[in-house]
């Protein structure tokens, strides 16, 4: 284990855990490699909207925010759908400390800043935030939703500020019907590695796939808020958690000896993300894999690696993890380190034995898999295969104490028999509970002590 620590940025350790052992002939490593960052966090007592920069570790403005807020017009329907979302938006704007620059945008088939609305951001304090809630009752609905839009327009606001950590919010209750999707693409591919993006969408008429992977490409989180009075509590904990980021643009770096290659590298916890086709080149034989702005937290990647043919007794370096920050210049600071080993053996029970953390992030993702799967069975009037798909899913949570996505598929399914996975499949489910199945089944637990 290696540890970094620099003032006002997170302290970084890294873990590897493997069964390093391979049989004759053996050519796959796995690793759950868990990263842990500390120290870094921005949060304490009082709450943040209130506190001086004196009293918050690292508050020079160092961070930028901007919320969007979708303004079409089924966001009137009910009418306190609206309401809500302004209430939410200033309880956001009460949750930005002191020097962070922000801005506001109303989002419909054009994308409009609402505060500060000159072009830039505003730099939070007590009177700024004062206006642009004021500036929040002139929000109201009309118009059509083109999502591209308002994510360039967050990104134009955002390069203006000379900050660090970068981070949007964005809320729609809607399909992205305004746009064609190769346009929400480009505007995605263009403000990938600009701003990390946290998506929420709230009642049941919006596309999960399509925010999923606004979400992903922005390496932000993404979730269901079914009753828009709910809305406020869960933009204050978004705002809160981007307040608690010290770091941005960390990257997982995998070096691999001559003859290996990396066949995957997945983010495992707190949920299932596929990193392995956004690696970028980082030297012979180096590859970098972005993993977005980090505060106090802890983080599982799984890394796949295939080596060459060995013979029994011979020892191999397979991978060197490393956590990488960009320096000015074009350099890299390492921010800590760990390695992944191949040691061939012709003992059968050390190379068969499965590590518990590879066991359990496996068995996640499989999860995370046929959850989605048996949904779109489903969808398709696929009894058949959706009940295999969420019995298994079922069988799964079950093993691994996922007890959250088991109560979610409680909702969905009749729990007959959860050790097996025998499932029948509810007559009738409300939409608001097969979608939050939908979008929290990425989301794992950790392996149990």
């Amino acid at each position: 284990m290696a540890i970094f620590s620099k003032s006002n940025v997170p302290r970084f350790a890294v873990d590897v855990y493997q069964n390093e052992y391979l049989p004759e002939g053996g050519r796959e490593v796995n690793a759950i490699v868990t990263v842990t960052s500390t120290g870094g966090g921005t949060t304490g007592a009082l709450p943040l909207a209130t506190r001086s920069p004196s009293q918050i570790p690292g508050t020079a403005p160092d961070a930028a925010v901007v919320i969007m807020v979708d303004c079409s017009g089924s966001m009137d329907y009910p009418p306190t759908k609206m309401r809500n979302a302004r209430d939410a938006t200033a309880a956001a704007i009460d949750t930005i400390r002191d020097g962070v620059a922000f801005a506001v945008i109303a989002g419909t088939h054009l994308a409009r800043e609402v505060y500060p609305a000159g072009g830039g951001l505003a730099v939070a304090d007590s009177a700024t935030r004062h206006q642009a809630k004021q500036a929040l009752r002139k929000l109201s609905a009309g118009g059509g939703t083109a999502i591209g839009t308002w994510l360039k327009l967050a990104d134009q606001l955002l390069a203006t500020a000379d900050v660090a950590i970068r981070h949007g919010i964005l809320l729609t209750d809607g399909r992205n019907e305004h746009e064609t999707p190769e346009a929400l693409q480009a505007a995605l591919a263009a403000c990938a590695g600009s701003f990390t993006c946290d998506a929420r969408g709230v009642g049941t008429d919006w596309e999960v796939k399509e925010l999923t992977a606004i979400a992903s490409a922005l390496l932000g989180s993404v979730d269901i808020v079914a009753d828009p009075s709910g809305l406020a509590d869960d933009f204050r904990q978004m705002m809160e958690t981007a307040m608690g980021k010290g770091v941005a643009d960390v990257a997982l770096r995998l070096w691999t000896p001559q003859g290996s290659e990396i066949k995957f590298v997945k983010q495992v916890a707190p949920t299932v993300e596929d990193l392995t086709s956004r690696r970028t080149q980082a030297g012979p034989r180096a590859g970098d894999y972005p993993t977005g702005s980090w505060g106090d937290e802890s983080r599982d990647y799984h890394v796949c690696v295939q080596v060459p043919y060995a013979g029994v007794g011979q020892e191999m370096l397979a991978a060197r993890v490393s956590l990488v920050l960009p320096q000015p210049g074009g350099t890299t600071h390492v921010l800590s380190q760990g390695l992944v080993r191949a040691l061939w053996t012709d003992d059968m029970a050390a190379s068969t034995r499965m590590n518990p953390q590879v066991a359990h992030y496996t068995g996640q993702a499989e999860l995370a898999q046929v959850i989605q799967q048996g949904l779109e069975a489903r969808k398709q009037g696929d009894l058949d295969s959706a009940t295999a798909k969420l019995g298994r899913a079922v069988q799964l949570a079950s093993a691994s104490g996922n007890d959250d996505t088991a109560k979610l598929l409680a909702k969905v399914v009749d729990v007959v028999d959860a050790v097996t996975g025998t499932v029948r499949l509810k007559a009738r489910v409300a939409d608001a509970d097969e979608m939050t199945l939908e979008t929290r089944s990425t989301k794992t637990v950790r392996v149990k002590k």
